[in-house]
């Protein structure tokens, strides 16, 4: 006990003195501390404090104050090290956050000067204009920061071309452990006292053991301090982990963007065949030389369908090859010489253009992806980026192959072939003990050396490999290491454990620790095996969450976007809810306050279940976690107002004259604020409106010339479905399915459904009783509600479904519930699998092939007139995906501006009390622009609801769902 609180008077004093003295913000919540106890690695080191400095001042200060304490620092830029070394006990700077300016572009020169929190693809969009770019590309680019590429001498695919960070780094601008602020570079050992005299005691072992092959990162560098070499301080700095200085300012070097690449891929048996290629192919001089194992490209197809990957050739093994040449015919020239190279005939060529970008795209997820084995299993970092010679790369993958098969572990292998570097990622058990993982790398470290190897080909030795260095090294070597750091850091403040005096590779894993949160009464998880923390334990930290993907389409993630704050990321709240399982530090369980904190800027957009390579769904998990914790327990008064809200709208819409006293009381505002307030909303928000006529009593009304509604699915199941144009053929039926919005609150979309499809030569089905798909209880955690609401759906549906009857929804949300949470809620009854299977978007039947679509009988509207800003719904985007849209609407002839991110409203959250400033700054990161970017008379096409609905009471925007764009038309005609 007494040491427990003298750790807590120490930390207290510590932050104390911070505050004092650091302008930047100094954070040592429960909660902070929970997020930055793990990088993307498989350790878990709970620091004191996280510490944002504002500027370099503000950085030396912090470092002052540790250093009189005699408390550990880490540096820490995106938080995307996969060995464990951007994680410590003592104080945590985040240089991400302020300290990541772009000081200065010398075009003539080719050099920049930087802040070590600028993220590479910040730079490298800084750098374009003027035809220049930093060399190294880490697939982590959009997120990684300088500094951790400094730290850590990251390379990335086009280091075969460009090299690695340390050939680009020209001048560092560093403090060490004793406070010495000096600028190291090339030339001169001066600023290091002590420092000329070891490289000389030691050129023998510098010489000898050191910068044998490009790939050597583990230990210290030290063959940069060579007088042959140039005596270069700021090279042998590149790669040392944080653990003999910290980086203010770099000055690195910049080369010439290629002109045209063009991607060559090259199928091979299987992936050491492939490595046997490499020595040839290098000869041509490829900008890049990367390899892909064919399952894990399976994995593409299999989580976002067959046409996220482009047509590739037969083969086990891939090597990706890009070349580039002043021109387009001239890079193509090098295409073809290079595959008369290549010993394979199974090749395909991309010049630039969207099958290149795609094949990068599942290249730069690979992390995530590699993440889960062919068999489902949870694969982990730590035997991550092992590299030999290239000459030795397909000997020592067949090597590896067998280890593997001895320690019965798998995983899929990829990586800088061209430099002999390959990621790998692998099954070990770590559920219970860090032994397997311990047995396996002993094993591999030993393999490694023995073809002259590096246990680290990247990412930096961390906790996982630096206890194993006296593999690869001698015992002089490790020791000029140690004299090394002590030149530096004498008292090992500056991340200690890592590389000198290590800490041992299986102590303070994350995994065995994390105790089971098994299904019970909410969802099944059945992806993984049953237990929320085997699903949270998904995530491992490769912070694409972190990113801004919109240029690439991309949604992930819009809170983090909106806030540039860690816990609003998808990563931050995966680490909180890690904790939760731990139990330690997050402590009471599914009430704990820091979990829900995490938790509530999470739109619940579902945009992390698709973006995120790991397949994180943090909308599930947030769910599951309201469940949990108000299960029989008085809730949030906004999870009766917005989660029951299908009840009160078909209340409301019973009566005619109910829905228009409702409507004109709730326009008098200080009605509607009263109302907003009671129920847990911002007051600043508008009330719906509620449909004087919903779609079931247009149905009873005036619709039965125009719809079928039945309960007897078999008596529809017999109708022919040739998709032929025949006069006296009946029309094939298809089930419009309106849920609660389209019933009660936007009538006029499922009214313009019908027209579509009667027009596409359908015979329009309507259920004879209304099924709600739970989405409002799921969103708000009423997980027993969203349950007793699908069930009864699959009363209704399930017979037309296994029937093979077609189920049209048009809201992407509640048509994504039937697609996905159904299955997870309802996963023994097998009707859930058929409505799920049957269920479809208006654009995905309409596309389909027939005799599911139209086919020949009907041809889609002119739409060459119409310029649209489209806002697809992130539920749509994320679980159906927006192929068939964009599809049709291209077919269509019309001129439209896809966004890519939520609209910021996503159902409930928008609405909700203390989320309103949040929602408009999400809405400012693409809808917002884009509306008041719009001309007169372009049409703002948004098929949710809630995406309709921010558009107008943010912008005064009338949106339009997809049915009623095309009944215009129709009716038009």
């Amino acid at each position: 006990m007494a040491a427990v609180t003298d750790d807590l008077r120490t930390r207290t004093d510590v932050v104390a003195a911070l505050r004092s003295s650091v302008r930047g913000a100094v954070d040592d919540s429960t909660r902070r501390r929970a997020e930055y106890s793990t990088d993307a690695s498989n350790y878990r080191v709970v620091p004191q404090v996280v510490v944002f400095p504002q500027d370099p001042d503000d950085v030396q200060a912090a470092l002052a104050v540790a250093r009189d304490a005699g408390v550990p620092i880490t540096s820490r830029g995106g938080g995307t090290s996969v060995a464990g070394n951007a994680v410590g006990t003592g104080v945590v700077l985040d240089f991400s956050r302020h300290v990541n300016r772009i000081l200065s572009i010398d075009p003539e020169g080719q050099t920049a000067r930087v802040e070590p929190g600028v993220v590479m693809a910040s730079l490298q969009k800084a750098a374009a204009p003027h035809g220049l770019r930093f060399g190294p590309d880490p697939s982590t680019q959009a997120r990684a920061t300088l500094g951790g590429m400094i730290g850590n001498n990251a390379c990335g695919p086009r280091a075969v071309a460009y090299g690695r960070t340390a050939d680009n780094v020209l001048a560092l601008d560093v403090v060490d452990g004793t406070g010495r602020r000096f600028t190291a570079g090339a030339g001169s050992l001066d600023p290091v006292p002590g420092l000329a005299e070891l490289v000389r005691g030691n050129l023998d072992v510098i010489r000898t053991e050191l910068g044998r092959f490009g790939r050597q990162v583990s230990g210290y560098s030290l063959e940069h301090l060579l007088p042959e070499r140039g005596a270069d301080l700021a090279k042998a700095l590149v790669g040392t982990e944080g653990t003999v200085g910290t980086l203010l300012e770099a000055t690195v070097r910049l080369v010439p963007v290629a002109a045209a690449p063009v991607l060559v891929v090259l199928g091979y048996p299987d992936m050491p065949s492939a490595a046997d290629a490499v020595p040839a192919l290098l000869a041509h001089a490829p900008l890049a030389i990367e390899g892909m194992d064919s399952r894990l490209v399976d994995v593409v197809r299999r989580v976002r369908g067959a046409s996220a990957v482009p047509d590739l050739p037969p083969g086990a093994g891939w090597l990706m090859v890009e070349v580039g040449g002043a021109s387009l015919d001239e890079a193509m020239d090098a295409a073809r010489a290079l595959v008369a190279s290549a010993g394979t005939q199974a090749v395909a060529v991309f010049p630039p253009g969207p099958s290149a970008t795609a094949m990068w795209r599942i290249r730069e997820d690979g992390a995530g992806l590699g993440g889960r084995t062919p068999s489902g299993a949870q694969a982990w970092p730590g035997f991550e980026d092992s590299a030999v010679p290239p000459e030795r790369l397909g000997a020592y993958l067949r090597e590896l192959e067998a280890l593997m098969a001895s320690h019965q572990v798998d995983g899929l292998a990829y990586g800088h072939f061209g430099d002999g570097c390959v990621h790998l990622r692998l099954d070990i058990p770590l559920e219970r003990s860090g032994d397997p993982l311990r047995a396996f790398m002993t094993d591999a470290a030993h393999l490694v050396a023995s073809h002259g190897g590096s246990m680290s080909g990247e990412h930096g030795d961390g906790r996982a490999r630096s206890e194993l260095l006296p593999v690869m090294y001698s015992e002089r070597a490790i020791s000029l290491f140690g004299q090394f750091k002590a030149l530096l850091d004498p008292r090992d403040l500056l991340n200690p454990g890592i590389l000198v005096r290590p800490a041992a590779l299986d102590a303070d894993l994350r995994r065995p620790h994390a105790r089971p949160l098994l299904a019970t009464t909410g969802f099944s998880f059945s992806h993984d095996a049953g237990d929320l923390t085997t699903a949270v334990h998904r995530c491992v930290g490769v912070g694409k969450c972190r990113a801004d993907n919109t240029a690439a389409g991309g949604f992930m993630c819009p809170s983090y976007l909106a806030t540039k704050d860690e816990k609003d990321s998808t990563r931050g709240r995966a680490r909180v809810l890690q904790e939760m399982a731990n139990g330690s530090l997050v402590s009471r369980g599914w009430s704990s306050p820091e979990v829900h904190e995490a938790l509530d800027l999470c739109l619940s957009c579902k945009a992390c279940s698709s973006d995120c390579p790991a397949g994180v769904d943090m909308a599930q998990y947030k769910s599951e976690v309201l469940h949990q914790t108000y299960r029989r327990r008085l809730r949030p008064m906004s999870h009766y107002a917005l989660g029951w809200l299908p009840r009160w709208a078909r209340l409301v819409t019973s009566s005619r004259a109910l829905a228009t006293i409702a409507n004109a009381v709730l326009r008098v505002r200080p009605i509607a604020k009263a109302v907003l307030a009671g129920g847990g909303m911002d007051t600043r928000r508008s009330m719906v409106t509620f449909a004087p006529e919903p779609f079931r009593a247009w149905v009873r009304r005036s619709g039965a010339d125009q719809v079928t509604v039945t309960g007897r699915a078999a008596d529809h199941a017999s109708a022919p479905r040739t998709g032929v144009d025949e006069p006296q053929a009946p029309r094939p039926p298809v089930l419009l399915w309106t849920d609660s919005f389209s019933d009660a609150l936007s009538p006029s979309v499922a009214r313009a459904a019908v027209t579509v499809l009667r027009d596409a030569g359908y015979e329009v089905l309507v259920p004879d009783h209304q099924a709600c798909c739970g989405l409002t209880w799921i969103s708000t955690g009423q997980l027993d509600g969203a349950r007793a609401q699908l069930t009864h759906l699959l009363e209704v549906l399930g017979p037309f479904a296994v029937n093979g009857i077609p189920i049209v929804g048009l809201e992407p949300s509640c048509t994504a519930v039937l697609r996905s949470d159904l299955l997870d809620l309802l996963p023994d009854d097998p009707r859930a699998a058929a409505v799920a299977r049957e269920t479809r978007t208006l654009a995905e039947l309409l596309t389909a092939p027939a005799p599911v679509g139209p086919g020949d009988r009907w041809q889609v509207p002119d739409l060459s007139d119409v310029t649209a800003v489209v806002q697809p719904h992130c539920h749509h985007y994320s679980v159906m995906t927006w192929n068939a849209d964009r599809e049709l609407l291209t077919d269509a002839g019309a001129n439209f501006s896809a966004l890519a991110g939520c609209c910021g409203l996503a159902g409930n959250f928008g609405m909700e009390k203390g989320h309103y400033d949040v929602s408009v700054a999400v809405a400012e990161n693409a809808l917002l622009p884009a509306l008041r970017d719009a001309e007169p008379g372009d049409v703002y096409l948004a098929d949710g609801f809630s995406c309709r609905t921010q558009g107008e009471q943010l912008a005064g925007a009338e949106g339009i769902h997809l049915a009623e764009l095309l009944a215009s038309r129709i009716t038009a005609d």
